[in-house]
C-alpha cells in the first residue's frame, strides 16, 4: 500500500493512479486547474446555458439532495437567469437536517419534484447491496442518477446540471477527467458505483420482479436521443470547491451540523442520510481510506492542511466503528433491514481487505475495544 507523495491518498483507490514521481491523478489535476482560464469557462457555460434557457417552461433539470453543492448548484443557476426543475431522488434513511435543507432549497425560488420508491422494495435492495457488494446505499446510488433523466425524458427538458467531474476531482481514468458531459448510461456503470451489480442481477433476490426496480432503470437510448438529454459538469465551467460551495450554501440558508460528522473532519458534507457512515465505513473496510481521508485530500491541494496535519486528523477520525451517525445509534440504522449490530460486524468482516489491516496468527481480524482495525501501513510524516 503506496500513498501519493503530496496528498495522502492510497494506491488501493480504484481508477487512482501514480505518475513516476508518486503523484496521483486528482493532485496533478488540481494542477493543471491553477492553468484554466476560468473566465473563458465561465463565457462557455453562459453560451450553453443560453441555448436552453426559456421564459415559457422549466430550462434544466438540477439533481438536488438537499446537500452544500446541490444548494451551490440551485443558487448559480438562478444567477445565471435560469428556470430548473429541481428533482431529488429519496435518500435510503432521510435524516431530519437532510429534510430540512431540502426545504431550504425549495425556498429559494425553485419548483422541484421529490420522487419516494417504494420503501419496503428499497430496504430489500439495501440489504442486498449491503450482504452482496459491501454498499448500503447501492439502490440510492442509482436513483441519483435515474430518476433525474427520468424526470428530464418525461418532461422533455434536454439539459440536467449536474455538480463536480468525480473522475477530475477525486482522480480516474485521463479520458473522463476533461469530460465537461456526463455520458449518460455508459458513465453511471461505469463510474457511478454499481460495483460490478446491475440492477437486472437482483431480479428474482428475496422476491424482486422487474416491475418493483422501474425507478432503477435508465432509460433507454431511444428514449435519451428523443428528448435530446445533454447533462453538464459544472464544476468544468467553474472551479470547484466543496468549501466555498458550503459557504455559499450557508449564506443562501443551508443547514450544517453542529460538530464535526462522525468519520470525517467537517460539518457540512453528507448531512441528509444516516446511512452514510455505513456506506463511508465499507470504503475503509475496502479499500483502506475513508471520508476523512478524502476531506483532508481536498484541503490539502488547496493548501488550507499540510500533509503531517492531514496524517493526524485521518488517523484520529478515519475508518472509525460507525456506532452513530449524526447521533443516531447503529442498532436503529440497521433495524429496518433487520439485521443485528453483530451481524452486521460479520457482513463488515467479511468485506474486510485483509492485505490491508492487521490479523492475528490465526488470521482473526485485530480490533480496539471500540472495534476499529488497524491498518497494517499508515501515511508517513513529512520527517518521519
Amino acid at each position: 500500500m503506496k500513498y501519493c507523495q503530496h496528498c495522502i491518498m492510497p494506491d488501493t483507490k480504484p481508477d487512482l493512479l501514480f505518475d513516476k514521481a508518486g503523484v496521483c491523478g486528482a493532485c496533478r489535476n488540481y494542477e493543471r486547474r491553477t492553468r484554466i482560464d476560468w473566465n473563458s469557462r465561465k463565457k462557455d457555460l453562459e453560451s450553453t446555458l443560453s441555448k436552453y434557457r426559456s421564459n415559457n417552461s422549466w430550462d434544466c433539470i438540477i439533481p438536488v439532495s438537499g446537500g452544500k453543492d446541490s444548494t451551490f448548484q440551485v443558487v448559480k443557476m438562478l444567477e445565471f437567469g435560469m428556470h430548473p426543475l429541481c428533482v431529488t431522488g429519496t435518500t435510503c434513511d432521510l435524516s431530519e437536517i437532510g429534510r430540512k435543507n431540502i426545504q431550504n432549497i425549495k425556498n429559494l425560488g425553485v419548483d422541484y419534484i421529490e420522487f419516494s420508491p417504494n420503501p419496503k422494495i428499497r430496504r430489500k435492495m439495501n440489504k442486498i447491496g449491503l450482504t452482496q457488494v459491501g454498499d448500503i446505499s447501492w439502490p440510492e446510488h442509482l436513483t441519483i442518477f435515474t430518476i433525474p433523466i427520468r424526470v428530464a425524458v418525461q418532461y422533455k427538458i434536454p439539459l440536467v446540471i449536474w455538480g463536480e467531474n468525480p473522475q477530475n476531482e477525486y482522480g480516474g481514468p485521463k479520458s473522463a477527467t476533461k469530460n465537461p458531459v456526463l455520458e449518460n448510461r455508459r458513465w453511471l456503470e461505469e463510474f457511478g458505483g454499481l460495483l460490478g451489480l446491475r440492477v437486472t442481477d437482483i431480479i428474482g433476490m428475496d422476491g424482486l420482479q422487474t416491475t418493483d426496480v422501474l425507478p432503477y432503470i435508465y432509460p433507454t437510448e431511444e428514449e435519451l436521443k428523443s428528448a435530446g438529454i445533454t447533462g453538464i459538469f459544472l464544476g468544468h465551467y467553474l472551479p470547484w470547491d466543496g468549501l466555498t460551495n458550503a459557504l455559499i450554501a450557508q449564506a443562501n440558508g443551508f443547514t450544517t451540523y453542529d460538530k464535526s460528522v462522525e468519520g470525517s473532519i467537517v460539518n457540512y458534507e453528507n448531512l441528509d442520510n444516516y446511512q452514510t457512515g455505513i456506506h463511508d465505513y465499507f470504503k475503509y473496510l475496502k479499500f483502506g481510506f475513508g471520508r476523512a481521508t478524502d476531506l483532508a485530500c481536498l484541503h490539502l491541494r488547496r493548501g488550507r492542511l499540510n500533509r503531517d496535519d492531514a496524517i493526524t486528523l485521518t488517523n484520529k477520525f478515519d475508518g472509525k466503528f460507525p456506532w452513530t451517525y449524526l447521533g443516531k445509534p447503529l442498532s436503529e440504522i440497521l433495524c429496518p433491514l433487520d439485521i443485528s449490530v453483530d451481524e452486521f460486524i460479520g457482513i463488515c468482516d467479511q468485506f474486510t481487505n485483509k492485505a490491508i489491516f492487521k490479523s492475528d496468527s490465526k488470521g482473526k481480524l485485530l480490533k480496539d475495544k471500540s472495534g476499529n482495525l488497524f491498518k497494517k501501513i499508515y501515511p508517513k510524516a513529512t520527517n518521519a
